[in-house]
């Protein structure tokens, strides 16, 4: 570790050891990368994404709260919902219409159950293969959660819905929008290989299903946006940073201070993920085309290049604006980038020229290639050094 780098830890340190932490210092360390020693970074994103107060003094009772808050969420959504299904699945006793599973009121339990294993069924499909290039979200958590997995539990977990033979002969489906069409297909389906996925054993829970039960109980609480495909990889760095912090007492509380970080930047993403606003200026529509109109300011003949080619921006700019360039690069690459990204005081709108600059630094290789060869470096981005993306972006925006 060199002298330099040491002396960066100190000043962060030493800034988060203040009683009222000045954000706009903060703000500034963080925008050139945060030190992954020492549950740094885990900490700064809390305070970045306005879950932490900039108050000191008052973390542990807020975090005593909010934690309290989702055990009460765990216990409402799918503990609750868990118990009444156990009961009412092997009870031979008289039911009422309003419990029968055949009650037409789409306000009934049952319906809202049945509803719910749409919206379970997609979030399971892409929770899953989170990250496949690495084992981490396939490993079992240090801290399961142990209201979910009591063994004197007899109602049924997430895990178990999903097991449900009726879920597992079923395809989804899922338009822009999030709505989720399920239909029997005319061939078995067999979504998860037996021996693709190691079954963990009782008591046990991998990463995944933590990112699963978060997203769950996310939709739930969203019913107006509720699961739209991609929402996972927005969830998956953000639990990742908290589930790796070196401090056991942040890191066992990794997944309700996952959920509020994650709600929060949801708060102000959202719009990306709802096809009702695409064509408004708060819509995906919007800032996808803002990316072209920097670039053309920017590099005029790059930008007539692509519009020669008939390449529109939705070809690929969907994907780096919606999930914030988490598919783009390997992700202690996309952590660094969001170091960036949250510290910046208009985080989505910094997005944009980040856009524009992962552009202008293959202009060569897009002036000199084809549609289809152009496309492939688009939908493939070539740069893996992140660092000079960030220093062109803040180029670009100082220099509007």
């Amino acid at each position: 570790m060199s002298s330099s780098y040491r002396n960066r830890i100190q000043e962060f340190k030493l800034a988060l050891s203040e009683q009222q932490v000045d954000l706009k210092a903060l703000r500034e360390l963080c925008f050139s990368g945060i030190p992954c020693e020492g549950g740094i970074r885990s900490l700064c994103w809390k305070i970045l994404l306005n879950y932490l107060p900039p108050d000191q003094t008052l973390w542990e009772t807020f975090l005593e709260k909010q934690r309290d808050v989702y055990a009460q969420f765990l216990r409402e959504m799918i503990i609750q919902p868990g118990i009444a299904k156990a009961n009412l699945g092997v009870s031979r006793e008289d039911v009422t219409l309003e419990d029968h599973p055949l009650n037409p009121n789409p306000d009934s339990r049952w319906n809202t159950y049945f509803k719910d294993n749409e919206v379970l069924l997609q979030i399971d499909k892409d929770v899953r293969r989170l990250y496949p290039d690495m084992a981490f979200f396939q490993r079992p958590t240090d801290f399961p959660c142990q209201l979910i997995l009591d063994p004197q539990n007899e109602y049924e977990t997430l895990r178990r819905r999903v097991e449900q033979t009726t879920l597992k002969a079923q395809t989804v489906n899922r338009n822009r929008s999030g709505v989720t069409n399920v239909s029997s297909p005319g061939k078995a389906l067999h979504l998860y290989p037996s021996n693709e996925y190691a079954v963990l054993p009782n008591g046990c829970e991998a990463h995944w299903e933590v990112v699963e039960r978060i997203l769950f109980i996310y939709a739930k609480l969203n019913p107006g946006i509720a699961y739209v495909q991609g929402m996972n990889e927005i969830v998956g760095p953000v639990y990742y940073t908290f589930a790796t912090d070196p401090n056991s007492q942040w890191k066992e509380h990794a997944e309700a201070d996952t959920f509020f970080c994650f709600t929060n930047l949801m708060s102000e993403n959202r719009d990306n993920f709802i096809k009702s606003l695409d064509d408004s200026q708060c819509g995906i529509t919007f800032k996808m085309e803002s990316v072209f109109s920097r670039l053309k300011q920017k590099d005029t003949e790059l930008y007539i290049r692509l519009q020669e080619q008939n390449i529109k921006p939705q070809y690929f700019t969907f994907r780096w604006l919606t999930l914030l360039l988490s598919q783009e690069f390997l992700l202690p690459d996309v952590i660094r980038i969001w170091d960036s990204l949250f510290s910046h005081q208009d985080r989505f709108e910094f997005l944009i020229p980040v856009c524009c600059a992962m552009l202008t630094l293959i202009r060569d290789q897009l002036l000199a290639g084809d549609f289809t060869t152009n496309m492939r470096l688009l939908q493939d981005y070539p740069i893996s050094d992140v660092h000079s993306i960030l220093i062109k972006a803040k180029e670009l925006q100082d220099s509007l």
